[in-house]
């Protein structure tokens, strides 16, 4: 019996016709049999359904994600002081302190802002050191009292007050970068929802095309929900953006203007109570004029020059601009006692003139109180309209990131059940 080549002669012939098995190609792997299943899924209706509700459930779900997440992304001269100017002192000196620990606590170690306020904190002790020594040597009458009080001003005018300058600097400038970053658009979530809300309404129409149904229940409510958190960001996040930026031009700018007026009213203050206690000994570069009278007047002028920005600032506002005009009242008494008090002591008084910057009544100290207190109060008003303009930009997204995420899941969940509506009538 002949055999075909390569049979088994053992064997019998290979079944024909119908109940033949199929050949398979040996070269046919796990991956293209899953294309082909996946190629043969796409086109059927049903296949098709099946990968439009999980790339519907997917859209829905990943525009609540990056929604959240980019709203979740989304504060001495004389032998004996006065008592009162002691005892104030005392409670500036302990106020800075607690300010200190305060700001430490919500700034890193190695920031700029960290190292300005370890400078501070380092420095602060000396400047206390020094002033106690020249109190120390003013009750004893030795004249070394006022070079240690000096030396305490040039420590606080060289270093301390530069230092809380460059910490002031640090501090607006971290928070015009987060205003900037919270007024941002959200571009990554509006286009999401734009593309799933699309995609939603696409799906409708093709329904409503093939079946002559006009609504898809599911559908209709995942479209609705996609619809609530597009428009929740949208006006949620222009509100936010219009109370951010009252916040930074009402407020932060404000706040900047009395910070600095403040900064140079004290410096002023102190240049003043130095040109006593130097009596003359400090001159300018040229020698032509009393150093610390010098710099008390360029101090003055930039009071005065800011002073004037926050009364443009304030505008109409009477809670803000009543104290700077107080303010702006009190710089200029305080500059007319100031002159009286050099008359005096260019006749020679020289107590009478210590008298007229460090008395009780009628003197410049007094003024510089009432400049000071109207700039706390300007300061004060200012830092809570600042604080209210956030909170409510804040407050406009309000609960945005959680029921972004809410409505996104239930939104999956209902496009799912919409398409599942559809793939039953192929059951």
């Amino acid at each position: 019996m002949t055999h075909p080549p390569n049979a088994d002669p053992h064997r019998g012939p290979a079944p024909e016709g119908p109940h033949a098995p199929m050949t398979v190609p040996a070269q046919r792997g796990v991956r293209s049999v899953a294309a082909g299943r996946l190629r043969a899924a796409v086109t059927t209706e049903p296949g098709r359904l099946q990968v439009i509700g999980a790339v519907l459930a997917l859209v829905v779900v990943a525009f609540g994600a990056v929604t959240a997440l980019e709203v979740s992304l989304l504060f001495l001269a004389g032998a004996e002081e006065p008592k009162d100017v002691h005892e104030q002192y005392e409670e500036d000196v302990k106020e800075a302190s607690r300010l200190l620990v305060r700001a430490a606590s919500g700034t890193e170690v190695s920031s700029p802002s960290g190292q300005e306020i370890t400078a501070l904190g380092e420095l602060l002790p000396e400047y206390t050191g020094l002033v106690e020594r020249a109190r120390a040597n003013n009750r004893q009458g030795l004249p070394l009292g006022g070079a240690y009080l000096r030396y305490a001003n040039q420590k606080m005018t060289d270093e301390l007050l530069p230092a809380a300058e460059r910490l002031y600097a640090a501090e607006t400038g971290r928070l015009a970068t987060d205003s900037a970053d919270a007024r941002r658009w959200p571009f990554l979530a509006l286009g999401v929802g734009v593309v799933a809300l699309a995609a939603l309404v696409w799906m409708q129409r093709r329904t409503y095309r093939r079946t002559n149904r006009v609504f898809n229940h599911g559908l209709l409510a995942a479209t609705a929900a996609a619809t609530v958190v597009l428009l929740w960001l949208a006006v949620g996040h222009t509100v936010a953006r219009a109370e951010l930026r009252d916040a930074m031009v009402h407020g932060q700018e404000s706040l900047d203007v009395l910070n600095k007026a403040r900064i140079n009213s004290l410096k002023a203050r102190a240049n003043e109570n130095l040109t006593l206690v130097a009596r003359g000994a400090v001159l300018t570069p040229d020698g032509s004029h009393d150093q610390y009278e010098t710099d008390y007047s360029a101090g003055m002028k930039a009071l005065g020059a800011q002073l004037e920005s926050a009364e443009k600032l304030a505008g109409d506002d009477s809670p803000g601009s009543a104290p700077v005009a107080r303010a702006i009242s009190g710089v200029s008494e305080w500059q007319a006692r100031h002159r009286t008090a050099r008359t005096t002591d260019d006749q020679g008084d020289y107590e009478g003139a210590l008298e007229q910057v460090i008395g009780p009544e009628d003197s410049t100290g007094e003024s510089f109180a009432r400049v000071d207190e109207a700039l706390e109060q300007a300061l004060a008003h200012e830092q809570g309209e600042f604080t209210a303009a956030a909170g409510s930009g804040r407050g406009a997204l309000g609960g945005l990131p959680v029921g972004a995420a809410v409505l996104a899941v239930l939104g999956a969940v209902a496009a799912v059940a919409g398409v599942n509506r559809r793939l039953s009538e192929y059951r």
